[in-house]
């Protein structure tokens, strides 16, 4: 392996609209080494990127002779692969803003303050959560408006959360080698923003987001599924624009909208406001919806596999939203659902499909797909 491979530093860089999960990993060639793993709540002007990347960069040794790598939620029909980022990159990366409006701009955002904090030469990484979904199947990833629209505009389902799906799958085949046809199963990444997808043998059936990160479950802050006729009624009775809908559905709805109080999954839980048992109860709800579409469209499951962090914290959600699943032998374990955390089965030995919560580590892959960006982009010098 060329020699550039053989020891830096990798920072990966994993961004939200109000929080950033910083880490870093030790790069032999072969291994990656975990340094470094920690979230950032981006609350004060102390924690502008600039500000948190130096601090970081300064702690944990990192210079521009490293690489640091970033999740990019939309990388749209055109950033199908992990990429060297570049101006081209970049200019696409902000051309898609409009549609993930609380995730492009800050993943700029940060790929530039590291650009400033680190040098303009530092080798630099994107690696898009759409990616996993480039072959969703075409049933899956159509609208049903009119052809000619929807290939002048790129109208179609692009599906997002893919780096949590695709962990949760490596994780679940890791644990169970000897399922036959590499197995079915449903994932489900709950967290402030939620989705889940039907898994046929590591590929992609069907995902509850769409175009955007709007569609699907209900969030903390967002929407969901909604008829759209409500937006255009919304837009005549509100008086709102374009702007204003986007701010509505993405930043005022969801738990928050909802139960008027937060948009803690957590707090609402435990509160006996009706308005926030109903938030609790709606997001459960369509979370089961979409479990039981889902379990049609594989014919079956061997799993259901939990993550994210509420997916992840908070057993009440996965028993509330199993709940009633006895029709098709999902069973929960309630003893096992509570247990302490990391990788837990929670299914009751009679369930006909295994019952997971599997810890999402996004960061892994993140340093996976750049070294294996760097790799060969090298080999090809190499080989000249």
């Amino acid at each position: 392996m060329p020699l550039r491979c053989l020891s830096m530093i990798i920072l990966t860089v994993n961004t939200g609209s109000s929080s950033v999960r910083l880490a870093a990993f030790a790069c032999d060639g072969r291994t990656l080494t975990e340094l470094v793993n920690v979230r950032h709540d981006l609350t004060a002007k102390a924690d502008e990127p600039e500000v948190v990347l130096r601090e970081f960069a300064q702690t944990h040794g990192i210079t521009s002779r490293d690489v640091s790598v970033h999740r990019v939620v939309h990388g749209g029909a055109a950033l199908t692969t992990s990429r060297l980022l570049d101006q081209e990159v970049e200019r696409e990366i902000d051309r898609l803003a409009p549609l993930a409006p609380l995730h492009n701009p800050a993943a700029l955002h940060w790929i530039r303050a590291t650009r400033e904090v680190l040098g303009a030469d530092i080798t630099q990484v994107a690696v898009f959560d759409t990616a996993f979904f480039k072959d969703l199947p075409g049933l899956a990833r159509t609208y049903a408006i009119p052809h000619a629209l929807a290939k002048k505009h790129g109208l179609r389902r692009y599906g997002f959360h893919g780096l949590a799906h695709q962990a949760m799958w490596r994780k679940w085949r890791e644990l169970q080698p000897d399922i036959p046809h590499g197995g079915r199963v449903i994932s489900m990444q709950l967290g402030a923003g939620c989705s889940i997808t039907a898994i046929d043998n590591g590929t992609p059936r069907d995902t509850s987001m769409g175009f955007s990160p709007l569609e699907g479950l209900i969030m903390a802050t967002r929407s969901g599924d909604i008829d759209p006729g409500l937006v255009t009624f919304l837009q005549r009775q509100e008086n709102l624009g374009p702007g204003e809908i986007d701010q509505l559905l993405n930043e005022r709805s969801g738990l928050l909208g909802v139960s008027g109080m937060s948009a803690d999954m957590r707090q609402l839980s435990e509160s006996q406001d009706e308005c926030a048992r109903l938030a609790v109860d709606l997001y459960c709800y369509r979370a089961r919806k979409y479990l039981g579409a889902y379990l049609a469209v594989l014919g079956g499951a061997e799993a259901i596999v939990f993550g994210g962090g509420v997916g992840e914290n908070v057993p009440a959600v996965r028993e509330k939203i199993l709940a009633g699943m006895g029709w098709c032998g999902i069973e929960i374990d309630s003893k096992r659902n509570h247990g302490s955390g990391g990788v837990l089965c929670v299914s009751s030995p009679e369930s006909r499909a295994e019952v997971w919560v599997i810890p999402v580590d996004e960061a892994a892959i993140l340093a996976q797909e750049a070294l294996a960006v760097i790799a060969a982009k090298e080999n090809r010098v190499f080989q000249g």
